[in-house]
């Protein structure tokens, strides 16, 4: 990985200009520079490859950060604007909310958000990475709901197995295996799974006579296959054996996850991949601070040839050289929010009408409460294990699907613990010294969360436009967003819900879960209240699919406008089932490389 400034870059000829520096990008990336392409890489933030005193003062911003937000860490530029989960309030009826950097026209606020620096959102990302389920491809066929993929999962499993191996999962096949999902005979993990926690093993225990609706089914709670260093497999690869990538800067650090209990919003030794360790393995060019305002368009043939670029020179200024570059390919490889507002500010891909469209997260369904006992909250990674029973099954023509998520964090997630639970006790009771530190050390670590990652279907009303009234401080469109959660996908929330409450009755668990009017996320279903939240699984926009006339990009994300145009990412996914997405996004990349690189030999 090479930095350049604007000059040397706009000097030079290039066979792939890459846009986005996150799992997509740096992926890509890395495949084609190893088939031969001469790559130059844009990232809109800023950021300092292969430098490990650059994480040091991440690490410091989030230990001094009074909010620990996804961002926290990563300092925000007006030149390449950031949103903020900070940002997002109700709605009122017909208006729009403009606090942050995302224009919400409603009706309900988008929540989920990402990060524009080198390493894009693999940066501040959980680390988990389950596979979709066969039936994820074909919700259409199988279910009457959505639409199928142009893909299958056999089809995709291939690109699962280099997917694993590049961002270094760990987990066991044995346990992965239910609904449908399976692997190649003899295939192993990279790594072994990460041990699960001692709430993980104490709901196993606690949960391990109680039979499940509609079908009487065991409790399945399975490890989550995560992206962090565990202890290498020997086996993987046909015994070659996995070998674990450290810090960036610094590869002794980070071979072994620690437990920090901040990978969200950063791992501090590394331990958890990040794209930064794909590129700095990577012969290419990056030119970092350059916002792609535009794509130019041959009118005749539909070819790209060049894009616009605004090179910024620091977060004080908007002073900045706007900067023409050309490739024989574009590969576009930001999020799904940043990919269509580039496309939609450039009239590329209209034909289907449904760029921009089909936006989509994993609203979450959150309840929390206190266990009769310790249950070490606050310790390791925030997620080991997730109860699956519900991730698949006929159910889904009716609602949808959810994976619950067994939160290791406490309420740090709906509470902002242990903070709140601090200033409580300081103000309301006046505690201090030795009492204070024995009262949180009594009720902290009983904290016990669930939240039901729920899915959602594609709905061409969830959209993000653009318009000549939003711009940012450096005269680039900002994303407008409309978005809602149908009635399958709350139907599904309130089925988690109602499962959580059977299971903390069960347990002996005291529910303190409230949710209020005021909520960003809240509605009311058959007299009762709920709220949702967003997870920060932004998908949808440019989808995929096996025709012109009702998506974006065809099957191995290429243009179906614009020959030499690849749009890549989450984007693309037609639909999201329950599974993080992150991997089945990895995947997808390794499968277009090697179609890019198979057409052009």
């Amino acid at each position: 990985m090479r930095h350049l400034d604007w000059h040397e870059a706009a000097s030079r000829r290039y066979d792939t200009l890459i846009v986005g520096s996150g799992f997509a990008g740096a992926i890509m990336a890395k495949q084609l520079a190893r088939a031969g392409h001469n790559v130059l890489l844009l990232e809109a933030g800023a950021g300092e490859p292969g430098s490990f005193e650059q994480h040091l003062g991440y690490v410091a911003n989030f230990q001094q950060a009074t909010a620990k937000t996804p961002n926290s860490p990563y300092p925000d530029s007006p030149n390449a604007p950031q949103p903020e989960v900070t940002d997002v309030a109700r709605i009122p009826p017909g208006g729009v909310s403009a606090k942050g950097y995302f224009v919400q026209q409603g009706p309900y606020p988008f929540e989920s958000n990402y990060t524009r620096r080198l390493g894009g959102t693999s940066l501040h990302w959980f680390g988990s990475c389950p596979r979709m389920l066969p039936e994820d491809f074909a919700m259409a066929s199988r279910f009457g709901r959505g639409v199928d993929w142009p893909w299958t999962y056999e089809e995709l499993l291939p690109f699962y197995s280099q997917a694993e191996a590049e961002i270094g999962v760990s987990a066991d096949v044995a346990e992965q295996q239910f609904h449908g999902i399976h692997f190649p005979p003899g295939y192993q993990y990279p790594m072994h799974k990460v041990p699960q926690s001692f709430l993980d093993q104490w709901l196993m225990a606690g949960l391990d006579t109680l039979r499940l609706p509609p079908d009487g089914r065991a409790v399945q709670i399975r490890s989550i296959p995560q992206a962090r260093n565990s202890v290498p497999n020997p086996e993987h690869a046909d015994g070659a054996g996995y070998r674990p990538r450290g810090a960036v800067g610094d590869p002794a650090i980070g071979q072994r996850c620690m437990g920090n209990s901040s990978c969200i919003p950063i791992c501090p030794i590394q331990a958890r991949y990040n794209s930064l360790k794909t590129l700095q393995e990577t012969q290419v060019d990056v030119l970092t601070r350059a916002v792609v305002s535009r794509l130019h368009i041959d009118k005749a043939t539909g070819r790209i040839t060049g894009l616009d670029c605004k090179v910024w020179h620091s977060d004080g200024s908007q002073d900045h050289q706007l900067v023409r570059l050309e490739a024989d390919l574009y590969v576009l490889a930001a999020n799904a929010i940043e990919n269509a507002v580039l496309l939609l500010a450039s009239n590329a891909c209209g034909g289907s009408g449904m760029l921009g469209r089909n936006l989509m997260d994993h609203p979450a369904m959150l309840s929390w409460g206190l266990a009769p006992q310790s249950i070490g909250a606050f310790r390791g990674p925030g997620l080991t294990s997730t109860l699956v029973n519900y991730r698949g099954g006929s159910f889904r023509a009716e609602r949808a699907g959810f994976v619950l998520e067994i939160g290791n964090w406490g309420w740090s997630w709906p509470k902002n613990e242990p903070v709140d639970s601090t200033t409580q006790f300081v103000d309301e009771r006046g505690l201090f010294g030795t009492e204070l530190r024995q009262q949180l050390g009594h009720t902290v670590p009983k904290q016990i969360r669930f939240d039901m990652m729920t899915e959602q279907l594609p709905n061409a009303g969830n959209r993000v436009s653009i318009s000549d009234h939003w711009r940012d401080a450096m005269g680039n469109f900002r994303p407008v967003i409309n978005y809602d959660v149908d009635d399958y996908s709350r139907a599904g929330l309130v089925a988690g819900r109602q499962l959580a409450r059977e299971l903390f009755e069960h347990l002996g668990i005291q529910d303190f879960t409230r949710f209020s009017p005021d909520d960003p996320g809240y509605f009311q279903w058959q007299n009762q209240g709920y709220s949702w939240s967003g997870v920060g699984h932004v998908a949808g926009t440019h989808r995929m699919g096996k025709s012109a006339k009702d998506s974006v990009v065809d099957r191995y994300q290429r243009a179906w406008d614009h020959p030499n145009l690849f749009v890549i990412g989450c984007g693309s996914m037609p639909t999201l089932g329950t599974s993080n997405p992150t991997l089945t996004m990895t995947a997808l990349t390794f499968a277009t490389a090697k179609h890019i690189i198979e057409r052009n030999q």
